[in-house]
Formats: structure tokens, sequence, C-alpha cells
């Protein structure tokens, strides 16, 4: 094989490689402090001003969303559900195809793409992610009537489905049941935070330098 051929295949190698190096170094991490909201927008600026446009697009609660992400997440941009072994060793694979900041399964993912129209949104993206709680939100109050600040349904029909919550699958799930009023908890906890440190949010990043 010709040196020139070799040397330009390590050299496209490289390139893969610097490029798969640069995009996971890019991850954004989880917030330090997630039990205030303030302190999560805090930190991760941008992530306000994503789920403020997705609050205004949906008619959802900025804490709605935010609750939901600390639950499935923990704002994880790669959280995936754990590997499932059967008798204790043999591995098997995960239990569901949830995956990303949302835990958004396959399919629901798919009819999410399909019914926006957004085909390069990623699970693994903050922005899309809580777009896609958003239209999950809305499909819900369509479907089954529940009102977008009602954090305790809205959870139920997120891990049961709309077909699953009209038929109640969620009353034999005591741990269901309890998972979804600590979401509902923390969505009334963070909406309160926030109303102490929105105005900040708010202003943009010249304001603030100029103005403290």
């Amino acid at each position: 094989m010709p040196i020139v051929q070799i040397y330009s295949k390590k050299n496209k190698l490289l390139i893969l490689l610097s490029l798969a190096m640069v995009i996971s170094g890019c991850a954004t991490p989880p917030p330090r402090d997630q039990s205030n909201i303030c302190e999560i927008f805090g930190e991760h600026r941008a992530w306000y001003q994503a789920t403020a446009k997705a609050s205004d697009k949906w008619g959802m609660p900025i804490a709605v969303p935010i609750s939901f992400m600390y639950q499935e997440s923990r704002f994880k941009h790669n959280a995936k559900p754990p590997m499932r072994y059967f008798l204790g060793f043999i591995l098997y694979g995960r239990g569901s195809s949830a995956y990303g900041y949302s835990q958004a399964k396959s399919d629901t993912w798919d009819d999410y793409l399909k019914d926006t129209g957004r085909y390069f949104a990623s699970r693994s993206d903050f922005d899309d992610a809580v777009d896609f709680i958003g239209w999950y939100v809305d499909k819900t109050h369509q479907v089954n009537k529940v009102p977008k600040h009602d954090a305790y349904a809205l959870y139920l029909n997120y891990h049961e489905g709309w077909g699953g919550y009209r038929r109640g699958t969620y009353r034999s799930k005591a741990w269901l049941q309890n998972t979804a009023r600590q979401v509902e908890q923390r969505a009334n906890i963070y909406h309160l935070q926030l109303q102490g440190c929105e105005k900040d949010l708010k202003r943009g990043w010249l304001s603030r330098w100029l103005f403290g």
C-alpha cells in the first residue's frame, strides 16, 4: 500500500478520534446542587432559556419538566435503565429503551419526532429533552384532560402511558404513587424557589455583566 494512502488513513483516524474526544468532553455535567432550581439554572443558564421556551410553547410550569428530569435521570444526558440479570449473573439486557435526560422510550420518542417534525432532535440534548416533556404534557392534557400543573397525575401518565393511566394500572403500584407524590412535591418546591430567582435568570448576560 502506498505510503501516502497509509498516511491519509492515519490522519482520518486521528481526526475521528479527536472529534469523539471533543464531543464527549463537551457533554454538560449534572448540576452540583439538584435540590434547588435556582442553583440548577444558575450553573446551567442555557437550561433556563430552553425550559422557559418549552414552557411558553406547551403551556406548562417550568418546574414540572425539571422535576421529571430529576426523577428520571438526575440530569445525566446519557442515562439508561440498569442492566438486568437472570439468576443473578446471566446478563440479558436493559429493562427498557429509555434514554437521556427525559428517559424517553424509543417508540414514544419516534412519535414525538413525527408529530413535531423535529427529526434531528436527540434524547441526550437538554433542549430537545425538555421540549419532549412539554409535548408529552400537552398530549396528556388533550388525551386524559389532566391539568398541565398537576405534576402528580402528569407523572403517572408519563410512566404508565395514556392508556395505562385511563385503565388505572397505577392503582396497584403503591411505589409508583409514592414516586409521583415525590415528583409533585419537588415540582412545588422548585416552583417556589424559582419565584426568588427568575427575575435574575431572565436578564441577559450583558445586563448581568454591566449591572451585576
